[in-house]
């Protein structure tokens, strides 16, 4: 691809000319230079050179917005700072799985190399304006959702159920089939796992390729969560086994992420269940005690690392306990 094909490209994407430097977008938003370029790395971009003529309005706007939230108490600087690192990390997650997709889409349609950048230009025009709407409204969605569970709630430290899920044997797997496969795998895992946290009440928090974490705030959702997802996946073809660690008690919400012990727990007792069960922590039985849907086994202490020696359960649906 040219210089100018690459150009062309990114203001495509972009939907306007890029025609300032990093000085003069400082000025025009009325911070110095270091400020602007704090927030702008906060975002996940490096930064360029001082002739670079990198920027286009929005990127004032953008600043001028960042600043503004700042100078009216919305936000102090720190959290300012959070938010955008927050939302860098997001839209860049988001920006590479469509640009993915979208190269994808070009490679089914038998798109030649040498047409790819008018390729994407053309679907530029398509995809841009659409997606944007539904990012806006995708995320206020999410954050009205986000804000009703805090609203009563202590904003650091609250008392969750905690589920980790594996797939066994996937670094061996990864290995012995073609990427397009192994992708195609991940892209089913990762999909039917998000539908079958959240039809059950519970929340995703990251997905890992072979991994899935989520949280619910009621043991009986988290252990039903579990369940389904072992069930689910046994059923697809090829696909490896799951395995499941369960902890309950407080956990860290920072920055649409969970941490903490309990999460070390839920993780460490992941690594030490069998494939196709589920090992929980004594409190998280302790929760689901006279839960007549779910039959608890005790097993053998474990010495799990870095937490020390351990007694947890096997969780199976009521009449169908192994033993």
């Amino acid at each position: 691809m040219t210089h100018e094909d690459s150009d062309g490209l990114a203001e495509a994407f972009l939907r306007e000319p890029r025609r300032y430097t990093s000085h003069q977008v400082a000025h025009m938003a009325g911070v110095p230079v270091y400020r602007a370029r704090r927030f702008w790395r906060a975002l996940g971009f490096p930064n360029v050179a001082d002739d670079a003529v990198e920027f286009t309005d929005s990127d004032v706007e953008a600043l001028k917005t960042l600043v503004g939230m700042v100078s009216d108490g919305v936000y102090d600087e720190e959290h300012m700072l959070l938010t955008a690192r927050s939302l860098g990390r997001a839209t860049a997650r988001l920006a590479e799985s469509q640009a993915q997709l979208g190269a994808e889409t070009l490679d089914q349609a038998g798109v030649p190399l040498s047409e790819r950048s008018k390729a994407w230009r053309r679907r530029a025009d398509r995809v841009v304006p659409p997606l944007a709407r539904l990012l806006v409204y995708s995320w206020q969605r999410q954050l009205a959702a986000a804000a009703g569970r805090m609203a009563d709630q202590d904003h650091a430290a609250v008392r969750l159920a905690v589920g980790f899920a594996d797939l066994v044997g996937f670094t061996r797997l990864s290995r012995q089939i073609t990427e397009r496969e192994l992708a195609e795998l991940v892209d089913h895992f990762e999909g039917r796992s998000a539908d079958v946290v959240t039809s059950s009440g519970g929340r995703v928090v990251k997905t890992l390729g072979d991994s899935v974490l989520f949280v619910s705030g009621k043991a009986h959702e988290t252990a039903e969560i579990g369940l389904r997802l072992i069930e689910t996946h046994a059923k697809v073809r090829n696909m490896p086994q799951l395995r499941v660690g369960m902890a309950a008690g407080p956990v860290i919400w920072r920055m649409g992420d969970v941490f903490g012990t309990t999460v070390n727990l839920a993780s460490r007792l992941t690594a030490l269940a069998n494939p196709g069960t589920i090992l929980a922590d004594p409190e998280m039985a302790e929760e689901l005690e006279g839960d007549r849907a779910f039959e608890l086994r005790p097993v053998n202490r474990l010495s799990v690392r870095g937490l020390g020696e351990l007694a947890p359960f096997t969780i199976t649906r009521a009449g169908r306990a192994t033993t």
